[in-house]
């Protein structure tokens, strides 16, 4: 399971709700939400997972999810963007700021990846996270 902003996603999104709040955030995602976000430092491990998804004679399932704070309008410019990169996600949970957590605790994921360090101690206490030091959240 991977976040979207930072992660999966450039942050540019993410800079724009820190310095300007939430509803700059949303109307940013809203005007936009046709141009593809950039890609984030764990897109290609998305694209390899997905590459042996798809890898013919293999008997290997690959459930993948992006797990995000993100909610309406804002999903919008998430979803274009992996229907313009010819990525899939088995889940996508738009969680609108709740807690990650309890949601990935139901998902079940092997791993979860985030970059703020707040998601992922609530992730943790239902499996394995991962904090990804990138974007604004983390100071670069």
């Amino acid at each position: 399971a991977f976040d979207g902003d930072a992660v999966l996603f450039s942050d540019e999104a993410e800079r724009v709700f820190q310095s300007q709040g939430l509803d700059a955030f949303q109307d940013h995602e809203h005007a936009r939400a046709a141009t593809p976000l950039a890609p984030g430092p764990f897109k290609p491990l998305l694209e390899a997972l997905q590459q042996l998804q798809r890898e013919p004679g293999r008997d290997m399932r690959i459930r993948t999810a992006l797990v995000t704070a993100r909610s309406a309008p804002a999903h919008e410019r998430a979803i274009r963007t992996l229907m313009h990169w010819g990525s899939e996600v088995d889940e996508a949970m738009f969680l609108g700021g709740l807690a990650k957590g309890p949601f990935l605790n139901e998902f079940e994921p092997d791993f979860f990846f985030d970059d703020q360090t707040g998601h992922c101690e609530s992730a943790s206490r239902y499996g394995p996270a991962g904090h990804v030091p990138a974007g604004i959240a983390n100071g670069r």
